[in-house]
């Protein structure tokens, strides 16, 4: 334990979010850890105010989030709008980081070499950039990082300068995707190395978990069974966990009620993969695999091919399309 701060005011900490590595976390626990729930960020609010209290040998009312900024790379408007209802999810994401108060920080996403990969350029840099500016400017007792990214190290090593401690929310894990592919999250040692406060989230949530610590269970959404999960497209060639669509689900607030309600719904597919295919189905396309298909073979069918089906869900809570059946004759050109 630490000695407490000398003064008697208030601990003003300032948050700063890797905005993919939040949403890769939060995939993991989603999809992959049997918890099956997404990372809630008013919650991680309440579990940092009160890690800072007990850092700092204070009472949790004298901690204070006075500041909180998320950055990430996301698709331009024209893009966004050639993916459905991106637009709109990217508007309701807006609007849950509104509420807890966390001011956004995007840039678009930049094609690689002129090809189709997109990925993020410059989001660190900014990061970086704005949490020292502020730091300075607005004197925050502790600046909290969620990141595993040792290129943050200078900006840790000149927030010492300044007197700000350094506090890093950080994750640790590991698993097998769906492709068979071995996913690794690893926090830089040397990051660790800087900072005043590592937290080994990862330990902590397993060790507290089985408590029923409540501050533990709220860093998650709580779930609800009677609603799609509303999604916003991944970034192409990120790391992370995503669902079978290649999207990146989001929390679970205020969604639209899309009830599982077991009667026959119709479309289109969408495209079709090796064994597996995409239904055409608002708010997202619906995964269906080959062994879902009641009155055709799986190498009949063709993209712009009218279905009847049902909705259910596998065993990650996923919405997915089961008992499909080819409308024949159809080959549509939707």
């Amino acid at each position: 334990m630490l000695k407490p701060l000398q003064n008697d005011g208030l601990t003003r900490i300032g948050v700063f979010y890797d905005g993919n590595y939040y949403l890769h976390v939060s995939n993991y626990y989603n999809f992959v850890h049997t918890r099956r729930s997404r990372l809630s960020i008013s919650g991680l609010h309440h579990f940092i105010r009160h890690q800072v209290a007990s850092e700092c040998g204070q009472d949790v009312r004298h901690c204070q989030i006075v500041d909180a900024h998320f950055f990430r790379g996301r698709l331009n408007a024209q893009e966004a709008s050639q993916k459905g209802n991106q637009l709109y999810y990217d508007r309701v994401f807006d609007d849950i980081l509104m509420n807890e108060g966390v001011v956004t920080h995007y840039l678009p996403l930049k094609h690689h070499h002129g090809g189709g990969y997109r990925h993020e350029k410059g989001i660190d840099v900014w990061l970086a950039l704005e949490a020292y500016e502020l730091a300075f400017h607005k004197q925050f007792n502790v600046i909290v990082l969620l990141t595993s990214d040792g290129d943050y190290v200078p900006l840790i090593r000149k927030l010492n300068t300044l007197g700000t401690r350094v506090m890093v929310l950080s994750w640790d894990f590991e698993f097998t995707n769906d492709d068979g592919q071995r996913i690794v999250t690893r926090t830089s040692q040397d990051l660790l190395e800087e900072v005043t406060y590592p937290v080994s989230m990862h330990e902590i949530i397993e060790n507290r978990l089985s408590k029923n610590d409540l501050i533990i269970n709220n860093l998650f959404v709580p779930p609800n069974p009677n609603r799609f999960r509303y999604q916003e497209a991944g970034v192409e060639g990120q790391e992370g966990t995503m669902d079978n669509n290649g999207n990146e689900n989001l929390e679970d607030d205020d969604t639209p009620a899309y009830l599982l309600h077991g009667e026959k719904e119709s479309s289109f597919i969408h495209s079709l993969k090796a064994g597996y295919g995409f239904i055409k189905y608002p708010p997202n396309n619906l995964f269906f695999h080959f062994s879902s298909l009641n009155n055709a073979e799986f190498t009949e069918l063709r993209e712009g091919d009218a279905v009847r089906f049902t909705l259910d869900r596998n065993e990650k809570g996923e919405v997915i399309a089961k008992n499909v059946e080819l409308v024949l004759a159809s080959h549509s050109s939707l």
